[in-house]
């Protein structure tokens, strides 16, 4: 019987193991387990989410400090009250390439290091911003750029007079036909249809791609309905299917489908590399079907997933759109500066919890919204839980390895 390490994802002119590693932020999906991921023949995705914050983390830059200091200096100057905070799009270019060129330049093996590119990060300029991340993306030597959270309109325009605009593998996230059929007109306006397109279905982890009525879709069918019109356009251009995809036995049976590879995330975020704290990879191991649930908490508007333990929720931090802003529109509008506004106080003065929604970039940044995918709960049958009632970590190795029908990961020690 074929195992997934016997077929061959070919994008473009290059082959990879049919696996990719979805785009987790912020920053779960580190440069530790991208270089693993390419190290080992497949395709692992940074996510360009709080790109700027992530440098001076990492790197010891201060653009984040840089843009609530300009923007307090501004208000003083003219006396400006609601001026929207904004990132010089310059600062940006810096912070994108830096992040993105440290891992690339570090990359051995055959496999890819891509990037995950959003369309619905606001910043204030969203147009500008997503240009200069795509564009800085490309100077920094990314393998792949897959566009996702939007319709991407205007994307491969935005690219088209960049040199490596030709040669760099681009894909895109789609959840239908409908979202699809757009983004190809657009790209054959720019004479650049995409070398890969990624099929999302509504069991993935973060935002959806969907509504509320997320759960009338499923990914089988949405994946052959893209299948299917893509034929009929007589195009040949790889389709991966992504969401709720757990193991090399799912990887076969969407590959008989005519799939030429897949994208997953939730099995990742509970290895060694992961970004994620070890509290939230505890509670993913631990979580049970009630534990998870999609919620309207997010200021994008979009559905989420995440654990109803995740410390995000019912918090009652102020809005942190000096420093960060990432979803803060061209008008300095966010739907949790809404929420938190109409949350009253105690008696004593207190703020009170905001229930409707959280401020998503306060929280992601530290790693408290625990979004994850609806097969979180099967990870605790991956590994032998330890004596002390901790679950062990695998390694991304031994998770791709899983994947590719190659091994099974097992824990340290056993009950």
């Amino acid at each position: 019987m074929y195992k997934p390490k016997d077929y061959r994802l070919v994008i473009g002119n290059t082959e990879y193991f049919p696996l990719m590693i979805g785009g987790m932020g912020v920053d779960v999906s580190t440069s530790a387990m991208v270089l693993e991921a390419a190290r080992l023949g497949c395709i692992g995705h940074l996510s360009d989410a709080m790109v700027p914050a992530l440098c001076d983390r990492y790197f010891g830059t201060t653009f984040s400090k840089n843009k609530a200091e300009r923007h307090r200096l501004l208000q003083a100057e003219e006396h400006i009250p609601d001026r929207i905070p904004q990132f010089n799009l310059q600062e940006y270019r810096l912070a994108q390439i830096q992040y993105v060129s440290e891992t690339v330049e570090k990359k051995k093996g055959a496999g890819g290091v891509y990037i995950n590119c959003m369309e619905k990060l606001q910043i204030g300029t969203a147009r500008d911003n997503l240009e200069v991340r795509l564009l800085a993306s490309l100077d920094a030597g990314v393998d792949g750029i897959t566009l996702s959270a939007g319709l991407h309109s205007n994307s491969m325009k935005m690219m088209s007079e960049h040199p490596r605009f030709r040669d760099v593998k681009i894909g895109i996230i789609v959840s239908s036909w409908r979202a699809l059929r757009l983004f190809l007109m657009a790209a054959k306006r720019a004479d650049r249809m995409p070398d890969y397109i990624v099929v999302e279905g509504p069991l993935a982890g973060g935002h959806l791609g969907f509504g509320d009525d997320w759960t009338q879709y499923n990914l089988k069918d949405i994946f052959t309905e893209v299948l299917m019109n893509i034929e009929k356009e007589g195009l040949k251009i790889p389709v991966i299917p992504a969401g709720g995809i757990f193991d090399a036995d799912d990887i076969v049976s969407y590959i008989g489908m005519g799939a030429s590879g897949v994208q997953v995330a939730t099995r990742f975020t509970v290895t060694k590399e992961s970004g994620l704290t070890d509290t939230a990879k505890q509670a993913f191991f631990e979580a049970e079907e009630n534990d998870v649930f999609v919620s309207s908490v997010s200021p994008t508007g979009y559905p989420i997933r995440l654990l109803r333990s995740s410390p995000c929720l019912n918090s009652n931090v102020p809005p942190h759109c000096l420093m960060y802003g990432y979803a803060m529109d061209a008008k300095g509008h966010c739907q949790y500066i809404d929420a938190y506004n109409a949350t009253g106080v105690t008696e004593s003065g207190k703020k009170l919890p905001v229930v409707e929604k959280v401020c998503l970039c306060y929280h992601i940044s530290r790693y408290d919204t625990w979004t994850c995918g609806a097969s979180v709960v099967r990870l605790k049958d991956t590994v032998h839980r330890n004596q002390d009632g901790m679950y062990p970590l695998p390694t991304t190795e031994e998770v791709i390895q899983d994947y590719l029908g190659e091994r099974i990961p097992q824990g340290s020690e056993s009950e």
